[in-house]
């Protein structure tokens, strides 16, 4: 039994409700139905694809998509295909098909197309720049995903994922070049619209279906793309999904009144093929029957819009057609419009055996805009005339109708306009900015440009959770600490950047606060890598590291580029002396993300740990050009240049750590070492009484303080500091009381960093 007409364009409207009220469900199995009708249909494949790309079905959505080649001739498989190749790890697979199709997507601009009364199916161009920076970034290909990248962002400044992904990536952005006001924001304020409508995604204009574009990009109207949600005809107002296709009976259901919208071939289109100036739709009597096609009239249901667009050859060749048919316009379209015309043909020869008759405001009919379907009766030249008089083309061509002045009040509305755009690109500028400093471990720029958000801005989780991670860079743990629990006040169920809290929390060896937010988040989501690594970090605290790697592989088994949850994992096997093992779970960190810094430290700490030191130093320099304001990177890069005897060099090093961070305990310690070793007793003393008053209570301090006055013949300082050394640390009272003892002696300036208690 066959189908009667209208069902796929009905079931079309069936699936975009489902989607749009988050039952996905339903939309897959009405989806299915659509496809069983019409297996061959590019349309149909997208939204069975979109449906299980949504339910989270990957691998089924990249089998709809490229049904039937559909990913090659449709927009929307296309960038499904694209989405579902990100998510499966197909990264090379899913760009070289969204490069394929560049010629559907180039040039489409959505901006301000997207609102409550409309959708947009298909992507614009800055979608699929984004993706494919996306796509890019993911295969290792750094120099296209930031090409692809600004593509997006000169687009669209809105684009956050653009600019995250750029600073992710590690390149050197301006923001003060992207969050800024362009001529496409502000277009030109028509005569005959509304601004403020405009910028809204909203018109005030009777018929008009805001430029419904064709993902097959061929010029004609497609159902994907014309998902609109307002009302058609009459004033815009708030209607039901109802009352959306108005048609008219046509003895030629094969031809379409509806001049076809032009992409390539350089003539300027009109918005869904209908004129800017349109006024209110005359309904039409029950009695009358339909208008028959006069030789040299154009249909009045299709007045043209010569407006917006100058005949395309002369009055006397417009004069000579009786109907405009899409496939005119280029050659090649009768292909393409074989894949959606065929429903539109049956729609027709429905609505043609009933008499026509005026709609209500609560009529049913098919709920989506079907591509084809034909406008309500308008006179655009003079409407007191009677509706069934048809419109000449020459007659329009020769007196166009006149344009409406444009509202009083345009100018107020464009300029509060402008200052909504100004601020919101202002709040974005300063995020932004913060958001890169950030990115390169830049951390008190960081937490200074965030300290100039609004507070209404700034005391949200993302915003906080950055602050968070900036202090934790800083090494200021309990200031991180206080943020990361402010988080958890405003949203006690999010997971996301919990795993820097537990870190956190490690680091000050708060272990009730550890395991508290461990059990939490386990109870929240055991599905949660970072719910895992705090579980971790709660088993590592108390000395479980067997336990604490297995909940680290668990983090990565459930996102495998998790590359924090490899770097803890890798300082666990460390701990437990399994350093082939450890070397592994640093390389899976660092494959994750090469920017991981973490992961080239810990590297670095293995072979240094094995005696390795020139690959060591090779590791911590690689973990300092990416974090070139860690100063404990340069420490270490000092360390093993002085076990390599490179005193000169070490020391450098730790000057340079110094300059980074003038607090550095670490670094003005191991300077002062090696200041001792070069014999320059005096500067190593002066750093050694800056030590002493900032960590009093600290051993090694003091034991240098009595090798220092040694050098320097001190001999009653170097007695007193020996003995605070050793009743700090009794363990090392043998070494300490050697030292006592040679006190007389020439010291032979021996003492390097290997040479710790």
């Amino acid at each position: 039994m066959s189908a009667p007409p209208g069902v796929n364009a009905q079931l079309r409207q069936l699936v975009h409700y489902h989607l749009d009220n988050g039952f996905v469900e339903n939309a897959l199995f009405l989806a299915g139905r659509l496809h069983a009708l019409d297996p061959r249909s590019p349309d149909a494949a997208h939204l069975l694809a979109l449906c299980n790309f949504r339910l989270g079905r990957y691998k089924q959505a990249l089998d709809d998509a490229r049904s039937k080649n559909a990913h090659t001739q449709h927009l929307g498989c296309a960038y499904v295909f694209a989405q579902a190749c990100l998510a499966l790890g197909r990264y090379e697979q899913g760009a070289q098909v969204l490069e394929k199709v560049r010629g559907l997507w180039a040039g489409r601009n959505h901006w301000n197309k997207h609102s409550e009364t409309s959708r947009r199916h298909v992507p614009d161009s800055a979608a699929c720049y984004c993706m494919l920076g996306k796509l890019y970034a993911a295969h290792g290909d750094s120099k296209k995903a930031i090409d692809y990248f600004v593509d997006a962002l000169k687009i669209n400044s809105f684009m956050w994922d653009a600019f995250t992904g750029l600073c992710d990536i590690g390149a050197v952005v301006r923001p003060h070049n992207i969050f800024k006001i362009t001529p496409d924001m502000l277009p030109p304020v028509p005569a005959s619209s509304n601004f403020h409508s405009r910028l809204n995604g909203r018109s005030t204009r009777p018929n008009s279906y805001h430029d419904a574009e064709n993902p097959f990009g061929n010029g004609q109207d497609i159902h994907d793309e014309q998902a609109m949600m307002g009302e058609v005809g009459g004033p815009v107002q708030m209607r039901p999904i109802t009352s959306r296709v108005r048609t008219k009976t046509n003895p030629e259901g094969d031809q379409t009144d509806i001049p076809r919208p032009v992409h390539q071939n350089g003539h300027k289109r009109t918005v869904s093929g209908h004129s800017l100036q349109q006024s209110q739709p005359q309904p039409q009597p029950q009695s009358q029957p339909p208008p028959q096609p006069h030789p040299h009239s154009q249909p009045q249901s299709q007045p043209l819009d010569l407006t917006a667009a100058p005949p395309r050859r002369s009055v006397r060749l417009l004069n000579s057609i009786t109907q405009i048919r899409p496939s005119s316009s280029r050659p090649g379209g009768t292909s393409s419009r074989e894949l959606e015309s065929k429903e539109r043909r049956e729609l027709r020869r429905a609505r043609a055996a009933a008499p026509t008759k005026p709609r209500s405001a609560t009529g049913s009919t098919v709920g989506r805009v079907v591509s084809g379907n034909r406008k309500p009766h308008v006179d655009t030249s003079e409407p007191s005339k009677p509706e069934s008089r048809p419109t000449s083309v020459a007659a329009t061509a020769v007196a166009p109708p006149p344009r409406m002045a444009p509202p009083a009040d345009t100018s107020r509305e464009r300029e509060r306009e402008r200052d909504a755009l100004s601020w919101l690109l202002d709040l974005l500028l300063k995020i932004a900015s913060g958001y890169r400093h950030l990115s390169r471990y830049d951390a008190a720029k960081a937490l200074e440009a965030f300290g100039v958000v609004p507070k209404t801005q700034r005391e949200t989780p993302w915003v906080l959770a950055q602050i968070g991670k900036a202090h934790y860079e800083r090494t200021h743990y309990a200031e991180a600490a206080s943020t990361f629990r402010k988080i958890r006040e405003m949203a006690p169920s999010s997971a996301e950047h919990m795993e820097v809290y537990s870190n956190t929390l490690w680091q000050l060896r708060d272990e009730v606060a550890l395991g508290h937010l461990a059990h939490t988040l386990m109870d929240q989501d055991r599905l949660s890598p970072q719910a895992w690594c705090a579980l971790g970090n709660a088993s590592s605290i108390n000395g479980q590291h067997d336990e604490a790697v297995k909940c680290f592989s668990r983090a990565t088994q459930l996102d495998p580029k998790f590359a924090y949850a490899f770097t803890l994992q890798g300082h666990e096997h460390v701990a437990n002396e399994e350093f082939d093992k450890a070397m592994a779970a640093y390389r899976n960190a660092i494959s994750a993300d090469n920017r991981h810094y973490n992961g080239w430290y810990g590297l670095g700490n293995v072979y240094e740990r094995l005696g390795k030191y020139e690959v060591a130093e090779k590791h911590y320099r690689a973990a300092a050009e990416i974090n070139q304001n860690n100063a404990m990177l340069l420490v270490r890069v000092g360390l093993v240049l002085d076990r390599m005897k490179k005193t000169e060099p070490a020391l450098l090093q730790f000057e340079n750590a110094i300059k980074i961070e003038p607090r550095s305990v670490m670094a003005r310690f191991r300077k002062s070492q090696v200041l001792l070793k070069l014999n320059v007793p005096q500067e190593a003393l002066h750093e050694l009484l800056y030590l002493k008053d900032a960590a009093p209570d600290d051993p090694n301090i003091h034991f240098l303080l009595g090798r220092c006055y040694k050098k320097l013949r001190d001999r009653a300082s170097a007695i007193r500091h020996l003995t605070i050394a050793m009743n700090l640390d009794p363990k090392s009272h043998g070494v300490i009381k050697e030292v006592m003892e040679s006190i007389d002696q020439e010291d032979d300036g021996a003492w390097s960093s290997e040479d710790e208690h």
